[in-house]
């Protein structure tokens, strides 16, 4: 009898199940793989900026229509008050392009002026450098000079006899004081207010004699005789000041230049191509001449340009105001 012996096939070995925590991992790099697979953005956007009513509100919410417009997404402005809570509630956002921060050189040089500061500029990313508002140097009729030479004549004559007004202590009329006297070495008492509109109105009085302050402030009272314009405080003539020479003409003060400025930023490990996105959609709205006009209307100039040309200028300002905000042993704690 013939026997036939059968051999079963070798059964292919089955994959081992994933555990449970691996399964987690592997999904979790799924979920990551097509979200990051996805176009930006997906999400309602958060931008973070000062109180209401400031330049930075004023700014965050004119290109927020537009910009939720051509993103296709909401842009949801969240007022703070103060650069050191947005900072630190922007340094603590996850860097993906959905919690942005808009505000001005307080945020760059706030770490100077205070012995604690809860965020590193490192954390942050520039996106664009958005609008730039130049000061205007004001003196009280009364003060025998009608140019900026004559006013450093004038207070290195009289040294401690001749005071200035600012509003918040390291906001940019008073860097912009300090800047002046580091600059021509001159000995200027510095008189500080709570608000910058109580500090115009005690030079329009006389009770002080000199100020940086706010073209939309200072020109109407110039116009009517209570104020002196003696100059703008741009690098270059400014279009909101025609005729009105710069800070920087006057003899030694090649080089001066003392801006309020308003910029956006994200978290320091934003994709690149948001950034790119978000930079390229700012741009198309400051291009827009209903945007720019706004804009004017308030005396605002706005910039655009790259994020590269917005770190140049933080840093070109940063080595600047450091050095004067030292010398002069400024605190704002």
């Amino acid at each position: 009898m013939l026997l036939i012996r059968l051999c079963a096939t070798p059964a292919k070995p089955r994959p081992a199940l994933l555990s449970v925590p691996q399964g987690i991992a592997f999904a979790c790099i799924a979920a990551a793989s097509c979200v990051a697979a996805q176009p930006y953005p997906i999400k309602p956007i958060r931008l973070l900026t000062a109180q209401v009513g400031g330049g930075s509100d004023f700014t965050a919410r004119l290109i927020s229509p537009p910009l939720s417009e051509s993103l296709g997404q909401q842009m949801v402005v969240d007022n703070r008050t103060g650069g050191v809570i947005i900072g630190e509630i922007a340094s603590k956002a996850q860097p993906d392009g959905y919690t942005l921060l808009l505000y001005s050189s307080s945020l760059w040089l706030m770490p100077y002026l205070r012995s604690q500061v809860p965020y590193r500029m490192t954390q942050f990313a520039p996106v664009i450098y958005i609008s730039a508002s130049p000061l205007i140097l004001v003196v009280h009729p009364s003060v025998p000079a009608k140019t900026v030479d004559e006013l450093v004549a004038l207070a290195k004559a009289k040294p401690g006899e001749l005071n200035y007004a600012s509003g918040p202590l390291g906001a940019s009329p008073h860097l912009a004081g300090e800047l002046f006297k580091y600059m021509t070495g001159t000995n200027i008492a510095h008189i500080p207010f709570k608000g910058v509109g109580i500090a115009l109105n005690d030079v329009i009085g006389g009770r002080v004699q000199i100020m940086f302050t706010s073209v939309g402030g200072a020109i109407p009272q110039a116009k009517a005789g209570r104020l002196r314009a003696l100059a703008v405080t741009t690098a270059k003539p400014s279009p909101l000041l025609p005729g009105i020479p710069t800070v920087a003409s006057a003899t030694g003060l090649t080089g001066f230049e003392s801006v309020s400025t308003n910029g956006l930023f994200t978290g320091a490990r934003t994709p690149p191509a948001v950034i790119e996105r978000l930079n390229r959609e700012v741009n198309k709205v400051l291009a827009r001449t209903d945007i720019r006009d706004r804009f004017l209307g308030v005396g605002m100039e706005l910039i655009g340009g790259t994020p590269r040309h917005f770190a140049d200028v933080i840093r070109a300002e940063t080595d600047r105001m450091s050095k004067v905000i030292k010398a002069a042993g400024l605190r704002a704690e």
